[in-house]
């Protein structure tokens, strides 16, 4: 596979609703430490960063995720990786559209290894394995998928109906089902013909652009219309959102790979998951005695074969069994193991009565670190503010409150009016309305501030930014 350029496509535009209240749409599971201490999309990056042949990654994602993304970037290593930002989704074949249109307008024609951001794969060298030889017959004008071994009629996940041999290793592609009830499942798992659909895909750059131009041209002419329109700065090309709206919304299977006679699978034996529900984190985990995995300060009596989750406060269970309790800083969610599923039917009720749950537990994420909302009243707002080394906030005014900036860890430099001033843990500043003002973090390690914001309106639109030489971006709204 050295022989072979391989551009990765990293797909980073959902918000793993079935993992709520944990994963939120401005907070989704791929920027998340479920498995282990790194986010899934930094675990994604640091798998392909082993593969032989495998180039910088591109990363198609969420335009409300941007600033996310480009840290886990930064700090794999990766800060000049090229990010193609989503307007609105459009599924899975728009996106690898806008990448495969990027490359090609650099004149470049790699095979696409593309991933969503949010799958667990615990054997890596059996990844590699199936990336190699599935790279072998891309590179001959195959649009190859991954299919894994199923080990249990699951019903929440999609299913491809393998053909005959092409190769070793390698088979036609005879369909792709969708998610099958369970009695369906069951007849896929008997006939053995049948694998889950991973949703990972491998195909040259130019092959996959000729055959969705073949079956699906309004979907081309849109993506290519949002990068003509689009805003391109330094690595980051943001995608017109008039033009990218007029995109169907299909996925690679849809539109290309149902359709096409090049479609090949290659099945894969790698520790599969797409942790689509608690129930799938619950199945992965190492369990104790009972049965439980338990994540955070809980305690708990007589509670089997159940998961606990909590991010910072005490929780506590009694006579319990089959569960999952995830609490979070603003919500709890209790459900039987087996209906975890239907998470996304409540996140639906929230999304509809626009509750601000649905959308963040108060935490944003910024070019400079991120920012929680702690509490708030009509007349006041407390925050904890988390400030990476070097970084720095825009040049800012407020003319409806003042604030308190209170040092807790490290040392601030706080630009007010004229002056500059160091500020360092235990002390406080105080920013009155109307004054020009900056957070700064001039330190090797992070800084952390209390702010408490006070006024006639704490809201995020009183804000005025002034560019300077400075800024590294904004830190709210």
């Amino acid at each position: 596979m050295t022989s072979i350029h391989i551009t990765t496509v990293i797909l980073s535009g959902g918000s793993g609703t079935r993992l709520w209240p944990a994963s939120r749409r401005r907070q989704p599971k791929q920027l998340l430490a479920l498995v282990d201490d790194r986010t899934m999309f930094r675990a994604t990056v640091d798998r392909v960063a082993e593969l032989p042949g495998v180039e910088t990654p591109m990363v198609v994602c969420n335009h409300d995720h941007r600033f996310g993304i480009r840290h886990e970037l930064d700090e794999a290593g990766y800060g000049g990786a090229r990010m193609i930002l989503e307007p609105v989704g459009r599924n899975t074949a728009p996106a690898v559209a806008a990448a495969a249109l990027d490359l090609a307008a650099h004149d470049r024609d790699p095979l696409l290894l593309v991933l969503p951001a949010d799958h667990v794969i615990r054997n890596d060298e059996a990844f590699a394995e199936a990336v190699a030889l599935a790279a072998e017959f891309a590179a001959q004008e195959y649009l190859v998928t991954f299919g894994i071994d199923p080990t249990h009629p699951e019903t929440g996940y999609g299913y491809i109906q393998s053909g005959e041999a092409i190769a070793d290793g390698v088979r036609h592609v005879v369909e792709f089902k969708e998610k099958p009830d369970k009695h369906t499942a069951e007849q896929y798992i008997t006939s053995g013909r049948y694998l889950w659909n991973s949703g990972m895909f491998i195909f040259r750059s130019s092959t996959y652009l000729n055959e969705l131009e073949k079956y699906h041209p309004k979907i081309s002419a849109a993506v290519e219309a949002a990068i003509d329109t689009g805003n391109v700065e330094a690595n980051t090309i943001e995608l017109d959102a008039e033009a990218f709206s007029e995109s169907p919304s299909e996925s690679i299977d849809y539109a290309v790979m149902e359709r096409t006679d090049r479609a090949a699978v290659v099945p894969m034996h790698a520790g599969w998951s797409d942790v689509g529900s608690w129930a799938a984190l619950y199945d992965m985990g190492e369990h104790d005695d009972d049965g439980n995995i338990v994540i955070g300060d809980v305690e708990m009596v007589d509670v089997t074969n159940s998961y606990l989750r909590s991010d910072k406060r005490l929780l506590t269970a009694i006579g319990i069994d089959n569960a999952v309790i995830v609490d979070t800083a603003d919500a709890v969610m209790v459900a039987r193991r087996d209906r975890t599923q239907d998470v996304k039917v409540l996140v639906e009720r929230l999304r509809e009565e626009k509750r601000s749950e649905f959308d963040t537990d108060g935490t944003e994420a910024r070019p400079w670190g991120w920012f929680r909302t702690l509490d708030k009243g009509p007349r006041f707002r407390v925050l904890h503010i988390w400030l990476e080394p070097g970084g720095k906030t825009s040049l800012q005014t407020h003319d409806h409150r003042s604030e308190y900036w209170i040092v807790v860890r490290g040392i601030a430099r706080v630009v007010l009016g004229e002056t500059t001033r160091l500020i360092p843990a235990k002390d406080s500043v105080f920013i009155p309305a109307g004054e020009v003002h900056r957070l700064e973090n001039p330190e090797d390690e992070p800084l952390e501030v209390i702010e408490v914001d006070f006024g006639t309106y704490v809201g995020e639109d009183d804000i005025r930014r002034y560019a300077d030489e400075y800024g590294r971006g904004e830190r709210r709204g």
